[in-house]
């Protein structure tokens, strides 16, 4: 059984209500559930205890001990290299989602097995299909083009009991393809979601970390490393987000009866014309930006469906009572 943690007073009411990375984290309680962090953990410049987060090794330390300590996993863990997330922001995506689907419930949270998503991209990480299943108890599959990803990820839910049948896995073998070769005949998902790469080349990932490190204090000259890490599926691809956001709009109007919500991280807000051209383009019937913040940095989710209101309302009556 962990230790009990202490209670503190909310420090980040950018989160979502929900979230429980809410209040300043207690470093004693985290060590405690999880000591591999201990040796990450200092003072900083206002006396606080804190990590270094320019360090990816103590920033994923302290991911794996929020999600021990907050949402009870007893194994996590990733390749060196792979995309090492910020728990809260991940948490706050998966909240904004959940009331979502309940401003289409008449106000109600759809929650347990039966309601069923799609995490595009879902990593070696699997945070979003862990953060759904332990806060809201659905069924989750999570796609990816990379195997040793998916491996990973399988490991974490194996090694996890409440995970165990909640999340499964497969492979897309089509780089070009997002829904096609996954989405099968007659299935059903009430949502997706989706962290898109973000950069258009691994120049551009390069200069974005160097802007996270200036913010940090920690300018250094030279050749840097990632702090959340990533692989090069993970932080870029050709055109960048706008690029991949926009193939997936028009390639989910070929599934468009097959899922209710469909979603994507967009981190750039100059990217948010060219999405409602595409969405416009491709006929969606409903489009919804969910604003979110953590710290300094804002960012939003984009959603849309191409149900009508008829279709909509049996989806619901059919699935969610």
């Amino acid at each position: 059984m962990h230790p009990k943690k202490k209670v503190h007073s909310s420090e980040k009411p950018n989160l979502h209500p929900r979230n429980k990375n809410r209040g300043r984290y207690d470093f004693s309680w985290l060590i405690a559930v999880c000591p591999e962090l201990e040796p990450f953990v200092g003072l900083n410049d206002y006396g606080d205890e804190s990590i270094d987060f320019a360090d990816p090794q103590a920033v994923k330390a302290l991911n794996k001990a929020l999600l021990l300590a907050n949402y009870g996993l007893a194994y996590w863990n990733i390749p060196e290299g792979y995309l090492c997330p910020p728990i809260p922001g991940r948490a706050d995506y998966i909240h904004h989602m959940a009331d979502l689907l309940a401003h289409s419930n008449q106000g109600q949270i759809p929650t347990g097995s039966a309601i069923t998503c799609l995490d595009v991209g879902v990593g070696a990480n699997c945070i979003y299909p862990i953060l759904g299943a332990l806060e809201y108890g659905w069924s989750f599959i999570g796609s990816d083009i990379d195997p040793e990803a998916l491996k990973s990820a399988a490991t974490i839910v194996a090694e996890n009991h409440a995970l165990i049948g909640k999340i499964n896995f497969r492979h897309q073998p089509n780089v070009s393809d997002i829904f096609r070769g996954i989405i099968e005949a007659e299935e059903r998902f009430d949502l997706t979601i989706c962290n898109p790469p973000f950069h258009a080349s691994a120049a551009e990932a390069q200069a974005g970390t160097m802007r996270k490190l200036h913010n940090l204090n920690k300018q250094k000259p030279g050749k840097v490393k990632l702090n959340f890490g990533g692989r090069h599926n993970e932080l870029w691809c050709e055109g960048g987000e706008a690029s991949f956001v926009r193939r997936m709009i028009q390639q989910s109007r070929q599934f468009a009866n097959s899922c209710y919500w469909f979603s994507s991280l967009i981190s750039k807000k100059e990217n948010l014309p060219t999405v409602y051209r595409t969405l416009k383009q491709a006929g969606a019937t409903e489009v919804e930006i969910l604003p979110m913040g953590q710290g300094q940095k804002s960012s939003r989710i984009v959603a849309w469906t191409f149900l009508s209101k008829e279709a909509g309302s049996n989806w619901e009556n059919s699935r969610w009572k």
